[in-house]
This record gives C-alpha cells, sequence and structure tokens, in this order.
C-alpha cells in the first residue's frame, strides 16, 4: 500500500540526493511542487509530487539543464519527461534485479 505523505528525507532518499537539493527544488519550481506542510511546518509530498521530483532529478542531473530550461521543458511536454522517467525506473530496477541474479549464481 502507497503512502499518502513522504517527509523531506523519505523523497530525498528515494532520489538519492540531499535533503537541501530537494527543499531547494520545493522552493525553485512553486508551480509543479506544493508540499502540504505538518503542524511543525515540514513539508509532506505526494507521490505526484516525488514523479515531479523525479522528472526535476532526470532534466537537472542527468540531462545536465539549468533551472529555468527544466521549467520550461516540464511546461511544453511533462508527458514526454515522465515517460522518460518511468522508462529509466524500470530500467534500474532490472539491473538491480540482474546483480541479484548474478551474486546467486
Amino acid at each position: 500500500m502507497e503512502k499518502l505523505y513522504y517527509t523531506i528525507s523519505e523523497a530525498a532518499e528515494q532520489l538519492g540526493e540531499n535533503v537541501s537539493l530537494v527543499r531547494f527544488w520545493s522552493n525553485s519550481f512553486p508551480k509543479y511542487l506544493k508540499p502540504k506542510r505538518n503542524a511543525k511546518g515540514n513539508r509532506l509530498f505526494t507521490a505526484e509530487d516525488l514523479d515531479t521530483l523525479r522528472q526535476i532529478h532526470l532534466l537537472v542531473k542527468e540531462q545536465g539543464m539549468t533551472l529555468d530550461g527544466a521549467a520550461k521543458r516540464l511546461a511544453a511536454d511533462r508527458k514526454a519527461v515522465d515517460g522518460r522517467v518511468r522508462t529509466l525506473e524500470t530500467l534500474k530496477e532490472i539491473r538491480r534485479q540482474l546483480v541479484q541474479v548474478k551474486k546467486g549464481l
């Protein structure tokens, strides 16, 4: 069962990045990321927010785009970016499984 909300540290762990970078992206992309806040003021991300963070990660970290360029790409063709993210996630999972099989041999 999928959680409704993820803390900023859980989001950062899923991306393999620092909490400070996730916080920075959250502030830099207010049009796309709108995390809820709990009573303490901590950010709580939905599954949709995590998908958006993965898209930003792909564009900025893996494709080397600037923040402005990433925002423009998300505005122009978000579905294509999402497709690439999902493809990469699937390939990474397949690789992880193959490594496990190799270790078992």
